[in-house]
């Protein structure tokens, strides 16, 4: 698994996305996978870092997102980074749209779950950081960290 994916408790996140964007809302759809990749899934051998999804002909796509190979498939296994249709319906895809035609703003794969057996894809509508919004944040938590070390005494 990738440095920039957590895996805990069947959960794969995309930490550096939260270090990059701003997240403004999520969405949980779900993903148009085939076998071999939900086996993957379940190992935990996904990375996230670097995927989004756009909109193509009415339809919502995953890109750029790494399932590696299941091991133990045979000659059909799955291409690691083809594109996967995620399952939304209509209304949601046009608001997400709209939020894509704004500037500046992206759909970024936050994390993968399972509920009931199935794969669910957390996606956020995200804003990008700048260099100064990062610092910004660092300094937050760096005081929250020593306050809450002082409670603690």
């Amino acid at each position: 698994m990738a440095a920039s994916a957590g895996k805990s408790a069947g959960k794969i996140s995309n930490r550096k996305a939260f270090h990059d964007y701003t997240v403004l809302e999520r969405y949980q759809c779900g993903i148009e996978l085939l076998g071999t990749e939900i086996k993957s899934i379940r190992e935990g051998e996904v990375t996230l870092t670097g995927g989004f999804a756009m909109v193509e002909n009415g339809e919502m796509w995953l890109r750029d997102v790494y399932i590696k190979p299941y091991v133990c498939g045979n000659r059909h296994n799955h291409e690691p980074t083809r594109p996967r249709k995620l399952l939304l319906h209509k209304r949601e895809i046009l608001k997400l749209d709209g939020f894509v035609s704004r500037d500046g703003h992206a759909l970024i794969p936050l994390n993968i779950h399972f509920k009931r057996g199935y794969a669910k894809l957390e996606l956020g509508v995200c804003k990008g950081k700048q260099q100064q919004d990062k610092r910004q944040d660092l300094k937050k938590r760096e005081a929250d960290r020593s306050a809450a070390r002082e409670m603690r005494r």
